[in-house]
C-alpha cells in the first residue's frame, strides 16, 4: 500500500468510533422528527421525512466505507505494504477479457502486486459500484475495462477525485483516464471490411453484426468498416444490428439473416470472434458457409482453430496477453507517483489460413 495509507487508517479507526458512537444513539433512540399538528403543507411534511431518511442513508454510507477500508488493510494477514491494485472487468463470460485478466494476474503475482478483480457482467451501474467500492477500501491505483463510454464514464471521475489513479484497458471512456493500454478500434474494423472487399473484389453484399451498443469497442469498429465502405460504393451494407458480443445471440440473428437475405449474402462482418463464430455455426447448419465469408476480430482460440479448418475465413489479432501486462505495469507505475504514456496503444493484424500457425503456437 501507500507510505500515507496507515496515517490514513488511523484516521478511518478514529472516525469509525465516531460514527459507531453516534449509531448507537440512533439504535438506543431513533429521533423521528415531529410534525406540527398546525402543519398543513404536504410537501413540507414530505421534505422533512426527506431530509430525515438522507441523513440515516448518510450514517449508514459513513459506517460501511469506514468498516471496508479497516477490513481491506487488516484482513488477510498480509504486508500492509503490499500494493493493492482493484480491477473490474466488462464480462468474465467473454473469451478475450478473460485472457487480459489472466496475464493481469499473472504480471501482477509476478511483481508481488495484489491484484483485485470483479465481474461487472456488462452493466456500467455495477462498475460504477465497484469502483466506489475499490475507492473505500483505499486500494493504490485501478484498473478499468469499462462497459460503456459515456455510463462507465463517472467512475473515472471518482477515482480522479480521490486522487487514485485509474488506466482504462481495452475500451475507452468519455471521461479521460490516468492511461489508456489497449489497440486502435477503429483500425481492426478497417482491417476486417478490406479483407473483405479483396475477397468479394470490391464488389457484393455485406452483413454487420455489432457489439454490445454503446461500448468503444462497438463505436469505432463501426466506425473503421464504414469508413471502408464509404469509398468503395460497389460494397452495400444489407444490414446491420447488435449480437452484444455473444456467440448463441450471433447464431440467432444470423439465422433470421438466412431467412431475410437468402443468396444475396456475400459476407458477414462480426465485431468479435464470438459473434464471428455464431455465424459460422448457423451458416454451416443451413448448408450456406461455403457462400458467405465470415470475418471477426480478436483472434481467441476457438477463432484460431477455426481459421486453420477453413470454417473462419479470418480474424483480426487483437494481443490479449500484452493489453492485460500493459495495464498491470501501468498501473504500479501509476500508484508510484512515476510518469507513464498517456496511451499505449499495441497493433492489430490480420489472420488467414495463410498465417494462422505462427498465431497457434
Amino acid at each position: 500500500m501507500n507510505t500515507g495509507t496507515k496515517p490514513k487508517l488511523l484516521e478511518y479507526k478514529a472516525h469509525l468510533r465516531q460514527v459507531q458512537d453516534r449509531q448507537t444513539r440512533v439504535d438506543h433512540k431513533v429521533s423521528v422528527p415531529k410534525i406540527d399538528r398546525k402543519v398543513r403543507s404536504w410537501s413540507y411534511v414530505c421534505q422533512l421525512m426527506t431530509n430525515y431518511i438522507d441523513s440515516m442513508k448518510m450514517l449508514k454510507i459513513g459506517i460501511l466505507a469506514s468498516m471496508a477500508t479497516i477490513m481491506w488493510s487488516c484482513g488477510g494477514g498480509e504486508s500492509s505494504d503490499q500494493m493493492v491494485i482493484g480491477a473490474t472487468m466488462l464480462s468474465m463470460q467473454n473469451e478475450f477479457v478473460v485472457n487480459v485478466a489472466d496475464e493481469m494476474q499473472r504480471t501482477a503475482d509476478s511483481l508481488g502486486v495484489r491484484l483485485v478483480v470483479v465481474d461487472a457482467e456488462r452493466s456500467a451501474l455495477k462498475q460504477v459500484e465497484q469502483v466506489e467500492r475499490f475507492i473505500a477500501q483505499g486500494v493504490d491505483a485501478i484498473i478499468m475495462n469499462p462497459c460503456e463510454v459515456e455510463a462507465s464514464s463517472p467512475a473515472v471521475r471518482l477515482a480522479q477525485k480521490a486522487q487514485i489513479p485509474i488506466l482504462n484497458v481495452n475500451s475507452e471512456t468519455a471521461s479521460p483516464p490516468d492511461a489508456f493500454v489497449g489497440s486502435d478500434d477503429v483500425e481492426s474494423g478497417r482491417i476486417a471490411l478490406h479483407y473483405i472487399k479483396e475477397r468479394l473484389s470490391g464488389k457484393g453484399q455485406l452483413l454487420m453484426m455489432h457489439g454490445y451498443m454503446g461500448q468503444a469497442a462497438q463505436i469505432k469498429r463501426n466506425d473503421g468498416a464504414k469508413e471502408v465502405l464509404g469509398h468503395n460504393p460497389g460494397l452495400s451494407l444489407l444490414a446491420e444490428q447488435s449480437g452484444e458480443w455473444d456467440r448463441a445471440k450471433a447464431m440467432s440473428l444470423t439465422e433470421n439473416w438466412i431467412q431475410s437475405y437468402g443468396d444475396k449474402m456475400q459476407a458477414i462482418f462480426a465485431q468479435n470472434d464470438e459473434m464471428g463464430l455464431g455465424a459460422v455455426k448457423a451458416l454451416e447448419a443451413t448448408g450456406k458457409k461455403g457462400q458467405v465469408i465470415v470475418v471477426s476480430i480478436d483472434a481467441i482460440p476457438d477463432a484460431l482453430k477455426a481459421v486453420k479448418q477453413g470454417s473462419l475465413d479470418a480474424t483480426v489479432f487483437q494481443n490479449a496477453r500484452k493489453q492485460g501486462s500493459q495495464a498491470v505495469l501501468k498501473a504500479v507505475q501509476l500508484a508510484k507517483g512515476d510518469s507513464v504514456q498517456k496511451q499505449t496503444l499495441i497493433p492489430f493484424q490480420l489472420v488467414t489460413i495463410d498465417n494462422v500457425d505462427s498465431f497457434l503456437k
